[in-house]
């Protein structure tokens, strides 16, 4: 789904991001939600950042990657950490591209995510390749979403995947 969100786009940096978890639901420009096979899962568009809210047999899951007021948790590279019986995994890249390809990147991506039935992108006001994009999808017992920011004033864009869900085991070794 794709639409054009109800706020000017104001001058943010892709290095004023910060990640949190755990944070109550803040309010949406534009959200979806979703049924992936048991989990329930909302994706929430907040101006420049976004919220997803995960919801599956008891246990809740918020990540928030937003410009936070106050926030003293900067957007880190990686983080691990135990949810209950879940596992979560976040990762964050940055991409600085040149004029042709952050355009041309801007676009390829909102084309992706306008088509999916399980995506979800706002546009705003004034510049098209400013956006924030989100991508959910259900492997096995875990779910996995994509969160795309882009920054066309400074041709950044900030990339995260997030893994939730059921413990990945290996496989017990029998010995012969």
């Amino acid at each position: 789904m794709l639409t054009t969100l109800k706020t000017p786009y104001t001058d943010t940096r892709a290095g004023d991001l910060a990640w949190a978890l755990g944070r109550e639901p803040m309010p949406a420009l534009a959200r979806l939600d979703l049924e992936l096979q048991g989990a329930r899962v909302q994706l929430r568009l907040l101006g420049a950042s976004h919220q997803v809210l995960l919801d599956e047999g008891g246990t809740f899951c918020s990540e928030t990657v937003a410009c936070i007021p106050g926030s003293r948790t900067p957007l880190p590279l990686g983080v691990s950490k135990r949810i209950d019986d879940w596992e979560y995994a976040f990762a964050a890249r940055v991409e600085t591209l040149s004029g042709g390809s952050f355009a041309g990147r801007a676009q390829e991506l909102l084309a992706l995510v306008a088509d999916h039935p399980h995506g979800l992108a706002g546009t705003f006001p004034g510049s098209p390749h400013a956006f924030t994009a989100l991508l959910v999808q259900r492997c096995g017992g875990q779910v996995h979403w994509r969160t795309w920011h882009a920054y066309p004033q400074e041709r950044r864009l900030v990339v995260t995947h997030t893994r939730v869900g059921a413990r990945v085991r290996e496989p017990e070794r029998v010995g012969v």
